[in-house]
C-alpha cells in the first residue's frame, strides 16, 4: 500500500499482480483506469474504474470484462476518450451552475416578494415559461460544447469531490445576488424610478429576469476564464439557440399578452431591461478574480469540523 503510488513500471507481472495494483490504488482514493487485451487482463479490467480493451487484437474475455473497447487499437484514442469524457463532466457542472442561478434567483424573489408585499412578481405562467426556455433550450446550448485542449490540461477529478465545485458555487451566487438586487428593486421602486403602471412594471420584471438568463449563458460556458466569447464561432448550434431564446421573448412579451400577463414595452424599457441584463457580464468577469479555497464549500460544515470546534 505504501510503495503503490511510486510505482511507474511493472515488468513481467502475473494477473495477481496486475488487480491487486489496481485495488491497491483504489484504496488510496485514486480512480483507476487500465488497458489491456488479453485473457489474463480480464480481472484487472473488471476491478477498475475505467477498463479499456482493445477491438482488433483483443480477446473476448477482454472486451466483455472491459467497460469500452477501442475500436481501432490505436492507444491514442484513449486520450480521445478522456477528452471527451472531460467535457461531457464539464458540460454538466456548466448546465448545473447555469440552472442553480435561475431556479435561486427565482425562488428568492417570489418568496421575499409574497412575505413583503403579499404578492409575486414572477406569474406562474412565466415561472414555466422560463422553466421551459432554459431547461429545454439552455440545456441544448451548454450540452453541445465541444472538448477543448485545456481539458486535459486540468487534474483529474477524485471521487469524493462534489460535481457543484467552489468555482461554481462562486459563479452563481454572485449573478444570483445581482439578479436578486434588480429584480428586487424594480418589484419595490420601479414604478417611482422609472414612471411607469404596475402592469409595466410587472412586464419589465419579467423581460429582466429573462434576459438575465439569457446572458448569463454566456457566463456559464466557461467556468474559470474570463473570456466566455473564446470559440463560439465554432458552435453554431449555442448562438442560433440564443436567437431562438430572443426571439420567443419579444413574442412572449409583444404579442401574447393575455397568456403570459404582459404589457408591450417601448424602446426605451427594452433598453431598460437589456441593459440590466448585459451587467452581468462584467460582473462574470469581475468576480472570476475572486480566489475560491481548494476544499469543498460543505466540508467545513462537516460533522466532523464541528467537533473540532
Amino acid at each position: 500500500m505504501e510503495k503503490v503510488e511510486k510505482i511507474l513500471v511493472m515488468a513481467r507481472s502475473s494477473p495477481f499482480d496486475k488487480l491487486l495494483m489496481v485495488q491497491c490504488l483504489k484504496r488510496k482514493g485514486h480512480v483507476v483506469a487500465v488497458t489491456g487485451d488479453g485473457t489474463n487482463d480480464a480481472p484487472a479490467l473488471k476491478e477498475a474504474d475505467i477498463g479499456l480493451s482493445m477491438g482488433i487484437q483483443g480477446t473476448e474475455v477482454a472486451k466483455e470484462s472491459s467497460d469500452i473497447v477501442i475500436l481501432d487499437d490505436n492507444f491514442a484514442s484513449v486520450a480521445t476518450v478522456l477528452r471527451w469524457g472531460r467535457c461531457v463532466y464539464n458540460n454538466i457542472q456548466k448546465f448545473i451552475q447555469f440552472q442553480l442561478t435561475v431556479n435561486v434567483a427565482a425562488l428568492t424573489i417570489n418568496f421575499v416578494a409574497a412575505v413583503s408585499a403579499g404578492e409575486v412578481p414572477l406569474t406562474a405562467v412565466q415561472l414555466l415559461w422560463v422553466n421551459l426556455i432554459m431547461d429545454t433550450l439552455g440545456a441544448l446550448a451548454l450540452a453541445t460544447e465541444k472538448p477543448t485542449k485545456d481539458l486535459m490540461e486540468k487534474r483529474p477529478v477524485g471521487r469524493t469531490e462534489p460535481l457543484i465545485s467552489n468555482i461554481m458555487w462562486r459563479n452563481l451566487l454572485a449573478q444570483a445576488l445581482y439578479q436578486i438586487t434588480i429584480l428586487l428593486t424594480l418589484q419595490f421602486r420601479g414604478k417611482s424610478i422609472l414612471g411607469i403602471s404596475q402592469w409595466v412594471n410587472d412586464t419589465m420584471i419579467f423581460n429582466t429576469f429573462v434576459l438575465c438568463q439569457v446572458f448569463n449563458e454566456f457566463n456559464a460556458r466557461k467556468l474559470e476564464k474570463k473570456n466566455v466569447f473564446e470559440g463560439i464561432h465554432k458552435n453554431k448550434l449555442f448562438v442560433g439557440i440564443i436567437g431562438i431564446t430572443i426571439v420567443l421573448q419579444v413574442v412572449m412579451v409583444e404579442f401574447l399578452k393575455k397568456f403570459a400577463d404582459t404589457e408591450r414595452l417601448n424602446w426605451g424599457q427594452w433598453g431598460v431591461c437589456i441593459g440590466l441584463a448585459a451587467t452581468s457580464w462584467p460582473i462574470g468577469w469581475l468576480v472570476k478574480f475572486l480566489p475560491v479555497p481548494e476544499k469543498p464549500l460543505f466540508s467545513y460544515l462537516s460533522l466532523k469540523n464541528l467537533k473540532c470546534m
